[in-house]
């Protein structure tokens, strides 16, 4: 028995060695009681029991590793402590009291029948039988009825879990983008500052953000800076994949930022407007991913979970009846963003804030342009210096082009960015994403200048305060690619206000170590710098993601794509291409066709490069034909229907195709051969439509020439002459197979024959 210093204890019997008498005063018969009248509701009182009994049980399937009865046990759980406090309140109506008691009787059963423990009887109304007061016969009469109510509620789970199953398996069989609805219906603190929250998707398996930022700003009042959004603040994470949603576990993730002084303390000597960490709330959406939840339009709510935020709470007294955090929707749709707007309008509108994947899409259509690089401050080492404690550091990141700088969707970009400042840190860990958009063309041209900035709480010695520090990466290499992805290791100059504004001067520098390496390889001398800005002592890393369909980080390709800077090269180009990742191809497939293409069609008198492209494209289209990339399948099509326009390009096709075929005896040519017949139906698809095209072409060159208009006569006519003798190559061609090879594709080319013209003609001797 677990008791305690003042408990009443009722001896029913007494026995010998069963308990301790010695503990237990005995009131004689007669005498005053104490008599405790529980003011909660019987209800209540047999939530709160059955949740202390979960409780035990579920920490033993925790320790057992049975995860799904775990996570079972967990939801009824929350879902018993959110039925508690709608009664506790008392906020509501009769008719609902009665329709949310028989929930709750419901859900206790339930989970009391599948953990295999004893079932409850109750009457109609959902109280409690009392077995002194109902027969033996109404107990077992209410127990038979219960336990049916229970296994039909068994069944209609198991039947709603196949239906789920089977729903989820039909929309991530048919589809390759989702997107993921988020609307953002209340946050619930009082700070008494102004906040941003920072939303986003996170894998903590692999410890990464799968999405960028959504931001929304909170006024000091507690009220959206839009105050028509209040709410309504709706966020689209669109571009995800069936491989992001089926991750072993997702999370959606709110940082809060608080900007105002470095502690919450009230003065007007406080340095403000400085972005300080508040807290942080997180919610397990995995089941809402992975399509297992039908209940898309109920609200979650979200706690913050950051004890030193709950410990400011209590010392400024703004605990209130509710526990500080978000309220939020979600609900998962099929599509990318232009099929969710087509199909959902009255969810996704103007005002919807669209929040890209962090990575392409699974598919990546012709002619969508994205130019993307996600920038993510990672952490620094700074000396103190003369200061006694360590510094307070905010990163100031720039990029020298005006307002291309997002910290999250559903705002304009900015200038500068500011990060979040660690009171007295020596070595803060950031990790804060932001997108830089820039121009194509304006790419090379722009780079990344970071400064360091010691702030003090004291406005007055805030002002004094200069940057210490500066450091810079360049967007893309001397060779033409792009910042490479990953982490960069930035060396810290000393700040010199004159030098470190001119561009031109701390340019011609070093800027990561990774770049001193490289130098010191090719000159086999150690690095010594002699710049005219000094070096410092302090470390700082960045990571950087570029998500662009026009710049790219590989040699090879970026050689391919302005093969017209290098035309003397251009074998070379086209011999690497067939070396290059085939990620990294599908990114470009566009660019890349149109390369190819636009070689032949430039290239149309002379056949020197006529093998390497069509080799060259051969790759390609076995590239896609593989199992890793045949979701780019669609995306090839739409290439060949819509986007292909060389009307010369059969020609070369076929050219090289009949000598590959004459010459099939010849080592060296089988092995492509053999490549190009795998290959063959989209070969066949780009001659096809490369003729057509051609076909279409203005027709005042073939009107203005009698020979060519013979021509034309002349080949009509043979067709319709010699149809026989197409039928007789037509079936030696079918003979010429051997009888137990490609058997489904003889019956298939047969049918079609069977289905043309040729087979309706009368039949004649060749």
């Amino acid at each position: 028995l677990c008791l305690q210093v003042g408990d009443t204890v009722h001896i029913l019997e007494k026995l010998e060695a069963t308990f301790p008498g010695s503990y237990c005063s005995l009131l004689a018969p007669g005498s005053q009681q104490e008599i405790i009248i529980p003011a909660d509701l019987p209800l209540v009182q047999e939530l709160g029991a059955t949740l202390r009994e979960w409780a035990q049980i579920w920490q033993t399937l925790y320790v057992a590793n049975k995860a799904i009865l775990f996570r079972g046990v967990q939801q009824m759980s929350y879902s018993l402590i959110e039925y508690r406090s709608q009664i506790v309140s008392g906020t509501l109506p009769k008719d609902d009291l009665v329709e949310l008691k028989k929930k709750v009787t419901a859900k206790i059963d339930y989970g009391n029948r599948i953990l295999g423990l004893d079932l409850v009887v109750r009457d109609e109304a959902g109280n409690t039988l009392d077995p002194d007061k109902t027969s033996t016969v109404s107990l077992f009469r209410a127990h038979e009825t219960a336990s049916r109510s229970v296994d039909d509620r068994i069944q209609e789970e198991k039947t709603r879990l196949q239906n789920l199953e089977m729903r989820r398996q039909t929309l991530f069989s048919t589809v390759h983008t989702y997107s993921l609805l988020m609307n953002l219906k209340n946050f619930v603190c009082n700070i008494g500052e102004d906040a941003e929250l920072l939303m986003s998707l996170y894998d903590p398996d692999q410890s990464e953000f799968i999405s960028e930022n959504f931001l929304v700003r909170w006024d000091s009042t507690g009220m959206p800076k839009e105050i028509e959004k209040l709410n309504n603040l709706p966020a689209l994470f669109t571009d995800l994949s069936s491989s992001d949603l089926m991750r072993q576990r997702v999370f959606l993730v709110c940082q809060i930022i608080r900007v105002g002084s470095m502690e919450l303390k009230e003065g007007k000597k406080h340095t403000g407007g400085l972005r300080r960490p508040f807290g942080v709330a997180v919610m397990d959406i995995t089941d809402i991913a992975h399509g297992k939840t039908d209940d898309e339009d109920k609200q979650h709510f979200i706690p913050f979970h950051l004890q030193r935020v709950l410990l400011v709470f209590a010392s400024l007294n703004l605990f209130t009846c509710l526990l500080p955090g978000l309220f939020v929707t979600l609900k998962l749709l099929a599509g990318d963003l232009a099929q969710v707007r087509k199909d959902y309008p009255h969810l996704v509108d103007r005002s919807t804030a669209i929040v890209r994947k962090m990575g392409f899409p699974e598919i990546i259509l012709p002619g969508i342009v994205r130019n993307d690089i996600y920038v993510t401050l990672l952490q620094g080492e700074f000396d103190r210096g003369k200061k006694k404690t360590p510094k307070n550091v905010e990163v100031i990141l720039s990029v020298h082009d005006d307002e291309v700088i997002f910290p999250g969707a559903g705002y304009d970009g900015i200038t500068e960015y500011k990060s979040v400042i660690y009171y007295q840190v020596k070595q803060p860990c950031w990790n804060e994403t932001v997108k830089v958009t820039i121009p194509i063309e304006d790419v090379c041209r722009c780079h990344l200048r970071v400064l360091f900035r010691h702030r003090s709480s004291q406005d007055s010695r805030d002002k004094s305060e200069k940057p210490f520090g500066m450091a810079f990466d360049r967007l893309m290499r001397r060779d033409g690619t792009t910042l490479k992805d990953g982490r960069h290791e930035l060396i810290v100059y000393k700040v010199d206000v004159k030098k470190t504004e001119d561009a031109k001067v701390y340019l011609t520098l070093p800027a990561t170590w990774a770049e001193v390496e490289e130098k010191e390889k090719q000159t086999g001398k150690p690095f010594h710098h002699s710049g005219v800005i000094p070096v410092t002592k302090d470390t700082f890393q960045i990571a950087t993601l570029t998500c662009s369909t026009k710049l790219t980080q590989n040699v090879d390709l970026l050689g391919l794509l302005n093969w017209r800077s290098n035309p003397e090269d251009l074998g070379q180009i086209l011999q690497r291409l067939m070396e290059v990742e085939g990620a990294e191809i599908v990114k470009f497939l566009q660019d890349t066709l149109d390369a190819l293409f636009n070689i032949m069609m430039e290239t149309s008198e002379k056949d020197t490069y006529d093998s390497l492209v069509f080799d060259a494209l051969v790759f390609i289209i076995t590239l896609i034909g593989d199992i890793k990339f045949q979701h780019f399948n669609p995306v090839l099509e739409t290439y060949i229907n819509k986007h292909f326009s060389a009307t010369l390009a059969y020609m070369k096709l076929t050219k090289v195709l009949n000598h590959y075929v004459g010459h099939a005896e010849e080592p060296a040519l089988a092995e492509r051969l053999y490549a190009a017949l795998k290959a063959l139906k989209y070969l066949f698809r780009f001659i096809v439509k490369s003729r057509v095209l051609y076909l279409r072409y203005p027709r005042r060159s073939i009107q203005n020439n009698p020979l060519s208009l013979s021509c034309c006569k002349i080949t009509t006519a043979i067709l319709a002459f010699f149809r026989s003798l197409i039928s007789v190559l037509l079936a030696k061609f079918i003979e010429s197979i051997p009888d137990l090879q490609l058997v489904r594709q003889k019956l298939g080319c047969m049918c079609k024959m069977v289905e043309s013209d040729l087979f309706r003609q009368p039949g004649r001797s060749p």
